[in-house]
């Protein structure tokens, strides 16, 4: 979920809706200033609870490493920081629409109790999210004061024309004081006064959610930085999960290979070893009709080795490592149902591994567009950029291509995404369908 306001717009949840009234007049009555304020009003109960857990298990976990209770001690010191942490990312995303990924998730080295304190204790995500619950505190006090104050203030100035009168009657004076001493006061009483008092107020009331949206700033930032996943973090996990996807793949091309030989070259290999055997049986009795299967095999022998061509150019084409993109692109364009323009422009080849990866998807792109896109011409184009490799396969087709909707575009984007590669698809209803991946070079 993201929050996006401005220009007229607001977005909360996914939805986008068009405003009539400027933001800076609906700014102190919309949804989006009171969710900021309560999340600034809120934050300074959190705080203390947050600040005298955090100071107190660290004091105490501190004094105690001299025995060894203050290693079980600050290890729960952390372990509660997480789950204090877990409640604020909830807040953050209820109250300030901004949507925090949990930290990285505990490694224990082994099982048992001492395995984990060690995970906790080592974890930098621990450490951090116990740095918030210290660092916040201040920082809530401070924007507590500011936001309640011009708050309350530019409310009660505002509205001053409405309640003024309970100064007279209950107070015994004329109206709010303004100035006073031994000699003189000044009260706002008279109507001019009182227009200007709801004037002020009303400058405050319009400037308030600005000031509070610029304390939740800070307030975003803190929850980013300290309470999500560091950079090194999210990308172990990133690199587990492109692990997976990698293994996953593998092993369906393992499957396809071995469904491929199973119920082709070998079914036809077991097939033609039959027909030969029966051919040597009639070989003494029938010469010509041994001659006519031996004719026969000879075909499927040829069919078999055609079928292992065509495999062996699935798994890696022997044009691609000897002549390049180009070339080995140019021979998977002529095999294409529509014609199919190539244009491969670059420096030098770059590394097998996203040569192979590159030679695969502009491949499955074209098969699509053979079997799906119904297009009557496409076009190929390969470049570099800077340290990237870039392809873009465009055809006139009927357009719909969507990577969500289970196709084979989906398991594309996921290989792609396994070795840092993007995959964009741009294909309005009516087409054009542009399909453009990019890749590291790794040169």
């Amino acid at each position: 979920m993201a929050t996006e306001y401005g220009h007229g717009y607001e977005s909360w949840g996914g939805e986008r809706r068009r405003h009539r009234v400027p933001a800076g007049v609906r700014a102190p009555v919309e949804g989006r200033s009171w969710r900021e304020l309560g999340y600034v009003v809120l934050g300074l109960p959190i705080g203390v609870v947050m600040f005298t857990y955090a100071v107190t298990m660290l004091s105490i976990g501190a004094g105690l490493l001299i025995t060894f209770l203050g290693v079980p001690v600050l290890a729960a010191g952390l372990a509660g920081a997480r789950g204090l942490g877990a409640v604020e990312r909830a807040r953050a995303r209820v109250l300030l629409g901004v949507e925090v990924d949990a930290p990285e998730p505990l490694r224990p080295k082994g099982r048992g109790v001492m395995a984990w304190m060690g995970a906790v204790l080592r974890s930098g995500a621990s450490w951090r999210q116990l740095l918030y619950a210290v660092v916040q505190f201040p920082w809530a006090v401070f924007s507590f004061g500011v936001a309640v104050t011009f708050w309350v203030y530019g409310w009660a100035l505002l509205t001053y024309p409405l309640w003024f009168w309970v100064f007279p009657v209950w107070v015994g004076q004329d109206g709010l004081q303004l100035y006073g001493d031994e000699t003189h006061a000044v009260y706002l009483n008279n109507p001019f006064e009182v227009t200007v008092t709801a004037l002020v107020g009303l400058l405050f009331t319009m400037a308030t959610p600005w000031i509070v949206r610029g304390l939740t700033m800070v307030d975003r930032g803190m929850v980013v930085a300290l309470l999500g996943p560091s950079r090194l973090g999210a990308r172990v996990v990133e690199l587990e999960s492109d692990r997976g996807v990698v293994v996953d793949a593998a092993a369906a091309d393992l499957r396809r290979i071995e469904r491929d030989l199973h119920d082709g070259a070998q079914a036809r290999l077991v097939a033609l070893a039959m027909d030969l055997g029966l051919a040597k049986e009639k070989l003494a009795e029938d010469p010509q009709a041994a001659a006519r299967m031996v004719g026969d095999a000879h075909g499927e022998v040829k069919t078999a080795l055609q079928e292992l061509r065509d495999l062996a150019r699935g798994i890696h084409p022997a044009v691609l490592t000897d002549r390049g993109l180009d070339a080995a692109l140019s021979a998977v364009a002529s095999r294409c149902a529509v014609p199919v323009v190539v244009d491969v422009e670059l420096p030098a080849r770059p590394v097998p591994a996203i040569e192979g990866i590159a030679y695969f998807t502009v491949s499955e792109l074209l098969q699509n567009v053979s079997k799906h896109a119904g297009a009557s011409r496409a076009t190929v184009d390969v470049w570099r950029v800077d340290d990237r490799l870039m392809l873009q396969v465009i055809d006139d087709g009927v357009g719909g291509a969507d990577v969500g909707a289970g196709s084979g575009l989906a398991g594309l984007a996921e290989r792609l995404g396994a070795v840092d590669g993007i995959l964009v698809v741009d294909s309005p209803a009516g087409g054009p369908t542009r399909v453009t991946a990019e890749l590291p070079w790794r040169a």
